[in-house]
């Protein structure tokens, strides 16, 4: 089972999992999670905010096929994908990603994975805003190799 929801309304991180981790089974020995947040500085200087734009409908879909497709490769019981479009002030969070299972390494290696496919494959066009003006973000090198690992 999956479970992903796109919004530009700000979320409790907290909240958040607390509910998701109502949905345990008997079968669940584990719930990883991560809370990415907009950070106010990068390498360009300070950040007031991401931007996140996106196709409605289709980047839903694809975020969807994604957690799918890690949710049976890690054997998940549950996987929950929350992720901000439009406008995320620095310091807010940007994304959630939790999954349950049966075992813990199951659990990590599932959160890793799909915010790797996150960072990479979701389409997903972001811009950081400052003070100097707006910026492009690319996935970079290192976040396709982080994502080819996980074909292996």
């Amino acid at each position: 089972m999956t479970r992903v929801v796109l919004s530009a309304a700000a979320f409790s991180a907290d909240a958040e999992l607390s509910r998701f981790a109502r949905g345990r089974t008997a079968a669940t020995g584990a719930l990883a999670s991560f809370v990415g947040y907009c950070r106010a500085t990068s390498d360009h200087g300070a950040v007031e905010e991401i931007v996140l734009d996106h196709y409605p409908g289709f980047t839903e879909k694809e975020i969807e096929r994604l957690s799918r497709a890690v949710a049976e490769r890690r054997e998940l019981i549950d996987l929950l994908v929350i992720h901000r479009i439009g406008a995320v002030p620095a310091g807010e969070p940007i994304v959630l990603v939790a999954a349950l299972s049966s075992h813990r390494a199951a659990a990590f290696a599932a959160v890793s994975e799909m915010m790797d496919y996150l960072k990479t494959d979701a389409p997903f066009w972001k811009r950081e805003q400052g003070p100097d003006g707006a910026r492009w973000i690319d996935p970079t090198a290192a976040d396709y190799a982080r994502r080819e690992e996980h074909a292996k």
